[in-house]
């Protein structure tokens, strides 16, 4: 019983996005969708990932928090204008309306912009 609490609250956290459910989950979206695009060789995603996932739990009923691979998805990383990592995006409507790029990718940045377009 505890490895079901435990999966679901993973799940909670935050939706882990591919090439396929990027278009659905985020450019199809009626809520707002903040997205963390990040690399698994991105030492300063790596870094900004439990800060992210906390603020997901905080502020989930404000918009949908998910996160992509952009290892595994380059050509949408492209697509998306995402050029270098860290990225934090917010979408609403499907249309990227603000982003936070490498060294301007701090908690607290991170935090405002959430509550900016909440």
């Amino acid at each position: 019983m505890n490895d079901d609490r435990q999966i679901r609250k993973e799940l909670t956290i935050m939706l882990e996005l591919d090439k396929e459910t990027f278009e659905p989950e985020v450019l199809q979206a009626s809520e707002t969708v903040f997205v963390d695009f990040y690399s698994d060789g991105c030492e300063p995603c790596k870094a900004l990932m439990p800060v992210v996932e906390a603020l997901s739990e905080k502020y989930s009923n404000k918009m949908k928090f998910t996160k992509i691979n952009t290892m595994k998805a380059r050509r949408l990383a492209i697509a998306q204008k995402v050029l270098g990592l860290p990225v934090m995006a917010i979408y609403k409507n499907g249309e990227k309306v603000t982003e936070l790029v490498k060294d301007d990718c701090t908690e607290a940045n991170i935090e405002k912009m959430i509550l900016d377009n909440a």
